[in-house]
């Protein structure tokens, strides 16, 4: 089998409502996975998965999580029925393991929409094998780039790894009613920022978090920044696929990196 070497990429899923009203990153994430060769399988670290010590699913079929409330009863009934990959699991808690990482198996995690909601704009079919990886919320933002570096390997074997976030995420800030089109510059300013040193390949100065103008207004709690860390870690070559805001302050980005 000849097999092709796939990106890392990080994938920002906003609302839930993503999978009903797909707005301008979903045609995005669609046209995305048409440009790309079809993956042996996925890894994807989720914001939706916080741990504290790393983990990884070894679940031959994870249930399809809906680990939200208060939406639209059509969104409780979607599935996402992609099936694990035990061997890759195990494959990864290796590469993990003698990367000095203290690493576990988990069996009975369901697939949160951190996982399935892009995917499900990405690969409808739900027919490519994916595991899920924790977001390890002790370690610093270093060790989850290690992390990225660590699996980066696994690209050379036709497999795509994700970082599952969203690059801004302040929900108490979203405008749900009225003009949403209108973008705060505390907002913009950050994603530019952002987006320029990743350009310019200063891994330093985003690893470096808390140095980030508006960082705390942006991201209150760090888990949907951090999957980056992760996606940072599994190539060099970065390049914006899409930007976009929806509700004023909810960052759309997807990256890629080669």
């Amino acid at each position: 089998m000849n097999l092709q070497t796939l990106p890392g990429l990080y994938i920002s899923h906003g609302s839930p409502m993503l999978a009903l009203n797909p707005e301008q990153v979903g045609p995005a994430l669609e046209r995305l996975s048409i440009n790309l060769p079809r993956p042996q399988a996925i890894v994807v670290m989720s914001a939706h998965w916080e741990s504290n010590a790393l983990e990884v699913s070894i679940s031959i079929r994870p249930e399809t999580w809906h680990d939200f409330r208060g939406f639209p009863q059509e969104l409780y009934q979607i599935r996402y029925p992609a099936p694990g990959n035990p061997e890759l699991s195990e494959k990864i808690l290796g590469l993990l393991s003698d990367a000095g990482f203290a690493v576990h198996a988990n069996s009975t995690r369901p697939r949160d929409h951190g996982v399935w909601m892009p995917l499900l704009h990405m690969y409808p079919e739900a027919d490519i094998p994916v595991v899920e990886i924790s977001l390890p919320m002790s370690m610093t933002s270093d060790d989850i780039y290690k992390i990225g570096q660590t699996l980066a390997p696994l690209r050379e074997q036709q497999i795509l790894l994700i970082g599952s976030g969203s690059i801004t995420h302040n929900l108490r800030e979203l405008t749900r009613t009225g003009d949403t089109s209108i973008v705060p510059e505390w907002a913009s300013s950050f994603r530019n920022y952002v987006v320029n040193k990743l350009s310019h390949n200063d891994v330093d100065a985003i690893l470096d978090w808390t140095t980030i103008p508006h960082v705390q207004r942006n991201h209150p709690t760090l888990e949907h920044f951090a999957p980056l860390f992760f996606s940072m870690g599994t190539g060099t070559r970065f390049s914006l696929v899409h930007s976009s805001f929806t509700m004023g302050a909810l960052g759309m980005d997807i990256y890629r990196f080669d």
